[in-house]
């Protein structure tokens, strides 16, 4: 794994999923497995949550932290036409960029007692 990792958590009205999952799947995942520094991508529907949370989500192993907001991203992003007939229908979009801990910060951080 490369160390970092992108979330993309969305919702999209019901009577759009179709349309959002094959344009996902045809258009908008493989113009961005082309951008460089994306290793993979994988999504997840959600099956149930103890609080309210956005029922897709979008995992992107990237080589840097920079890599989702490159040109080259934001152009892949576009160019299967998700701005214009996706975008405008979401009514969550969270995005967050995550770095693996390394073996001895997971050791360091299990380590500090609770509270504190």
């Amino acid at each position: 794994m490369s160390g970092y990792v992108y979330l993309a958590h969305l919702s999209i009205p019901r009577d759009m999923e179709d349309a959002f999952n094959a344009l996902y799947d045809s258009g908008y995942v493989p113009n961005l497995l082309q951008v460089p520094g994306v290793r993979a991508c994988r999504r997840f529907k959600l099956e149930w949550s103890d609080s309210e949370m956005p029922e897709y989500l979008a995992f992107y192993e990237v080589d840097s932290p920079d890599v989702p907001k490159s040109a080259a991203w934001k152009e892949a992003s576009v160019r299967c036409g998700w701005a214009e007939k996706i975008r405008p229908h979401l009514t969550t979009r969270r995005h967050g960029l995550f770095r693996e801990l390394s073996q001895a910060e997971s050791e360091a951080a299990s380590a500090i007692p609770p509270g504190t």
